[in-house]
């Protein structure tokens, strides 16, 4: 059995880690990203800080805080989207660990307010329906509490929408920029890296479509391509 001071080590490492591949990667540029894990037996959350420059951090540098987002410990603040994640965490209960970037693409979708449609299989491998993009948020929800905001718009569209976020593990903040999440740090980061590339595609076909009618793949092919991977066989 792992006591809690060595899953905390271990938590600290994996964030630290998942950074730096987020990085590598092209999708966190300058501190415009972070990542988080919760141990919810623990109830505690890992981040990364607010202020440091991702080339300089280390893993000590990671900040531990409570389930709503209370620093326990650690010689920085953490990241300002804590919040954010923090709704995330109170409402997607399978949730283990979320990754948010600005990569190039997703924001892209995110900044023209759009859904990223599923016009191919290699969406429709990862992600089960179009990744859906939240309404914007009011004036009163920004100058309030901004980061729950968009906590809570997220929230709100994948319930509006009757989404299930096991299956569609990703969504973009209209105006903002993409949240990806799974049940592992490496899922959590895989899933952003998946995104990017699935933006990246779709830009490709509008592109290419121009003013042509643009269509999905139908929603029979989705569903296949989908359960063939994860589905219960």
């Amino acid at each position: 059995m792992i006591l809690g001071v060595e899953k905390i080590k271990i938590l600290k490492r994996e964030v630290f880690q998942a950074s730096m591949v987020l990085v590598h990667q092209g999708l966190i540029n300058s501190n415009w990203g972070n990542v988080s894990a919760i141990d919810r037996e623990l109830e505690i959350i890992v981040i990364k800080p607010n202020g440091v420059a991702i080339n300089q951090m280390s893993v000590d540098d990671m900040v531990m805080t409570d389930l709503d987002g209370k620093v326990l410990a650690g010689k920085w603040g953490p990241s300002s989207d804590i919040l954010t994640h923090v709704v995330l965490y109170q409402n997607f209960k399978k949730v283990q660990s979320i990754a948010h970037s600005h990569s190039k693409c997703a924001v892209a979708f995110a900044q023209s307010g759009r859904d990223i449609p599923v016009y191919g299989t290699t969406h429709a491998d990862m992600f089960y329906g179009p990744v859906p993009c939240t309404r914007q948020l009011t004036k009163l929800e920004t100058e309030r509490a901004y980061e729950v905001g968009s906590g809570k718009v997220i929230v709100e569209t994948f319930k509006k929408r009757k989404l299930n976020e096991n299956a569609l593990q990703g969504v973009l903040v209209a105006g903002h920029g993409p949240y990806t999440w799974g049940v592992t740090v490496e899922e959590a980061v895989e899933n952003s890296t998946i995104l990017e590339e699935v933006s990246g595609m779709a830009l490709h076909t509008e592109i290419l479509l121009r003013d042509k009618e643009r269509q999905e793949i139908p929603k029979w092919l989705q569903k296949k391509r989908y359960f063939r991977k994860y589905g219960a066989n």
